[in-house]
């Protein structure tokens, strides 16, 4: 079954113009997933999904490149967080915001806030039961969430958390040169590394994200 419901959405645009064959800005589902027509790339089924889910249904989508591009940021975010974790159950705030008129705006913003906690906490024991909800609610909105989605990536994740922790490792040691060539090797293969602080803790904290 494809669908139990129907519903009238709002108006699509293409890159602020009004979708339309005779415009020559019409491309499907389809053509997103599997041909080059939009972007001059193709984009995969979560990435389309987060990008739709952006915004409520009844109100006007705006498709644009840089829309895709900022959906395709985040689920390789939630990936990279959430490869390891068995999914939960979707939590009360996923089932009351979609039971009040599918309003995936407030569904996305709770994800969001738990995505800042599971960033929080990463490197702390009770980071897997966050990261279990967050891959639980992600899930019950559809996404598979087990193929990395940005097609320049091409190193695994156990790689980078390998590096990672050898380079937090030699900058115990205060070995700079080493910390520096991990940092740099993770840089050439399209990792970019960021360093920041726990507010709370004052702890290092090293998260990472594809680099354009």
């Amino acid at each position: 079954v494809m669908a139990n419901y129907w519903m009238h959405n709002g108006f699509l645009q293409v890159e602020g113009e009004k979708m339309a064959k005779s415009a020559g800005n019409f491309v499907t589902i389809r053509e997103l997933l599997h041909t080059d027509e939009f972007g001059g790339r193709d984009w995969d089924g979560d990435t389309i999904r987060w990008a739709m889910l952006m915004t409520h249904y009844r109100r006007p989508i705006d498709w644009t490149i840089d829309r895709l591009e900022e959906a395709e940021d985040d689920i390789a975010d939630f990936v990279s967080y959430t490869a390891q974790a068995d999914p939960k159950l979707p939590s009360a705030e996923i089932i009351d915001a979609l039971s009040d008129d599918l309003n995936v705006s407030k569904a996305i913003a709770h994800i969001r806030e738990v995505f800042k906690k599971v960033k929080k906490l990463a490197d702390r024991d009770n980071a897997g039961d966050v990261a279990e909800q967050l891959r639980g609610d992600l899930e019950f909105l559809g996404f598979k969430l087990s193929e990395r989605p940005n097609p320049i990536l091409d190193v695994a994740q156990s790689e980078i958390d390998s590096l990672i922790a050898a380079r937090a490792k030699a900058r115990a040691e205060k070995n700079w040169a080493e910390a520096d060539r991990i940092r740099d090797e993770l840089l050439a293969q399209g990792i970019q590394l960021k360093d920041s602080k726990d507010s709370e803790t004052g702890e290092r904290v090293t998260t990472w994200e594809v680099k354009r």
